[in-house]
């Protein structure tokens, strides 16, 4: 089952949100700063108290094993871009004791449920070039990559 998270939801899901802030650390301990302070941890507070953003779990036999924390963006026009209003996924991630079977699925499944009731025909999401099952996983859903950021060491 997949439901907009409870307050008494936010101490698991930051269980999660500790499991893929490992994941960067690891992918790229150069950007993310290893372990699970305060600040982060109460970030998720911060999200919930927001007007347009969102918590979603993912739950199974009493259990949240998934989460995905969402925005809900709009964007005016500029000079450079046109006015867009787009669902943006900020977090995203799975127990690893349940990958695989279908959790993120559902997640999204979800998400594209709700982004179609707000009237927003636009999801996105940015991952990190080195979560390369990630990378499969969102475009096995249907996600397409529109825009890449690159980098050049000064060595």
């Amino acid at each position: 089952m997949v439901r907009f998270a409870k307050i008494e939801d936010l101490e698991r899901v930051n269980e999660l949100r500790k499991i893929v802030n490992d994941v960067h650390v690891e992918g790229r301990p150069d950007i993310f700063k290893a372990g699970f302070h305060d600040e982060l941890r109460d970030f998720i507070y911060d999200i919930w108290d927001t007007e347009n953003k969102d918590i979603i779990v993912a739950e199974r036999n009493g259990v949240i094993c998934g989460f995905a924390c969402v925005q809900y963006v709009s964007k005016p026009e500029s000079p450079f871009m046109n006015a867009r209003t787009f669902y943006d996924v900020d977090e995203f991630g799975v127990d690893t004791a349940f990958r695989r079977q279908g959790v993120a699925t559902e997640l999204i499944a979800f998400i594209r449920e709700d982004a179609k009731k707000r009237g927003i025909d636009r999801i996105e999401l940015n991952m990190w070039e080195f979560n390369q099952g990630a990378l499969a996983f969102y475009e096995s859903v249907g996600f397409q990559t529109y825009r890449r950021y690159m980098e050049l060491g000064s060595d």
